[in-house]
């Protein structure tokens, strides 16, 4: 069996080398294929994490652990209890998920109103630990006038520009805060102006306010009570064991109800519909184009055979099996495009690192600030490359190969072996 199938790959091969013009076109085909995809899929990818991070940034981390009901409510009510809280911090402490956190940062998050002498305007304020919110959230990078909250203040707020703009606040200013506290009561609490950012994202600047974390907890009276925990993780692939060893290890406060974690998917649910968007469309265009570099394939493979009756005929006179005859032409198929596939993909791998390893700038089609789906997105993308998406490409072109050579087979199966004989070249 191994002699026979050697053969059949040494008959392909020198079939491949004797229609050598016919085998470089379709090769070069399959190539700049190959190199295209894996650019697609690497600027894809780099694109995509920076959409995750930026949006995990900008709201409640790669996982959020909060009450089953805060996401719907956002009212106070649907809050971490102190136990609970003091319960996931010590699951994130588990070697197996504290290697992935890179900071995980309690919030205090209600919908209120600002107040100042102008006027009031609705906002979502949010009591946050500073020095956990500084490694955690971008705003701090997003600052135009004053600075950050710092771990000493009392009555800071950091204030989104528009809002700023809104209620004719500047730095210094004074501005009250209303909300309903956790016994049920209306309840302001004064704070002033120590910084302002501008996000680009104009629901965001229209109407974020961080205060404290202890100033908050004071004024709505929930103690060390918590609304969510934003967890920074070190890369999007790794949410889903984080998420899986979470829901393990916190089973008791989910189960009673008090807890649940959610991954950014779940969380962002608009984010994750934007990804899986801009992931069909990249696929689309990938099945168009090699979908016509498939037809290149059947031509080739095909008009081989077409070419070849005497010789299919003299193969199955000396033994060769109509399957095994349809073997060796998708064999051709296959050599033709694993190679093509191996040197395109080394291609496109080389020339995406060389040219745009720093990264690839679209500020040209979109401009310098561009949003998308309520986070703001970096004209730079950087690439990235994992062996999942070479091997994805490799088996993705070998299946193109497949299917394309499947036509050309089953003509060769069908040659009669006393016409092909008398078959004259």
């Amino acid at each position: 069996m191994l002699p026979r199938a050697t053969t059949l790959v040494r008959l392909a091969v020198r079939n491949l080398r004797r229609y050598a013009r016919r085998t470089a076109l379709t090769a070069a085909a399959m190539i700049v294929g190959g190199a295209l995809l894996i650019f697609s899929l690497s600027i894809a990818d780099g694109g995509h994490e920076d959409w995750i991070e930026s949006g995990a940034r900008l709201g409640s981390g790669h996982i959020a652990l909060q009450a089953p009901g805060f996401q719907m409510t956002r009212k106070i009510e649907d809050r971490l209890p102190a136990a609970v809280r003091r319960a996931a911090e010590r699951a994130l402490e588990a070697p197996a998920i504290a290697e992935h956190v890179q900071t995980a940062a309690p919030q205090l998050a209600i919908d209120g109103l600002a107040s100042s002498p102008d006027g009031a305007r609705p906002a979502a304020i949010v009591g946050v630990d500073p020095a956990a919110e500084s490694r955690f959230s971008i705003l701090d990078d997003k600052r135009v006038e004053g600075r950050y909250l710092e771990p000493d203040d009392r009555l800071a707020a950091y204030v989104g520009a528009t809002l700023v703009e809104s209620l004719d606040l500047r730095l210094g200013s004074r501005l009250v805060l209303t909300a309903q506290t956790a016994d049920g009561e209306i309840a302001g609490q004064l704070v002033r102006v120590v910084g302002i950012f501008r996000s680009g994202v104009p629901e965001i600047d229209g109407s974020l306010i961080h205060i404290p974390i202890g100033t908050a907890s004071s004024w709505l009276r929930v103690d060390d009570d918590v609304t969510r925990i934003a967890i920074l993780l070190d890369r999007s692939r790794a949410v889903g064991p984080v998420v899986n060893e979470l829901r393990r290890r916190l089973a008791d406060p989910i189960e009673a109800d008090q807890l649940t974690v959610l991954s950014w998917r779940e969380a962002s649910p608009q984010l994750d519909a934007a990804v899986r968007i801009d992931d069909l469309g990249n696929y689309v265009w990938q099945v168009i184009m090699f979908s016509i570099i498939a037809l290149a394939i059947v031509n080739t493979v095909l008009m081989s055979v077409m070419y070849r009756k005497r010789e299919f005929g003299l193969l199955q006179a000396l033994g060769y099996t109509p399957g095994q005859t349809g073997g060796l032409v998708i064999t051709e198929g296959l050599i033709l495009t694993a190679l093509s596939g191996f040197v395109g993909i080394a291609i496109g791998l080389f020339v995406t690192w060389f040219f745009w390893r720093d990264g690839l700038d679209f500020s040209f089609t979109w401009g310098e600030d561009w949003t998308f789906s309520g986070i703001v997105i970096d004209p730079v993308i950087v690439p990235m490359f994992s062996i999942r998406r070479i091997v994805q490409s490799l088996i993705f072109i070998l299946f193109i190969g497949t299917i394309a050579s499947l036509y050309p087979a089953y003509r060769a199966t069908r040659i009669d072996v006393a016409e092909a004989m008398k078959f004259e070249r």
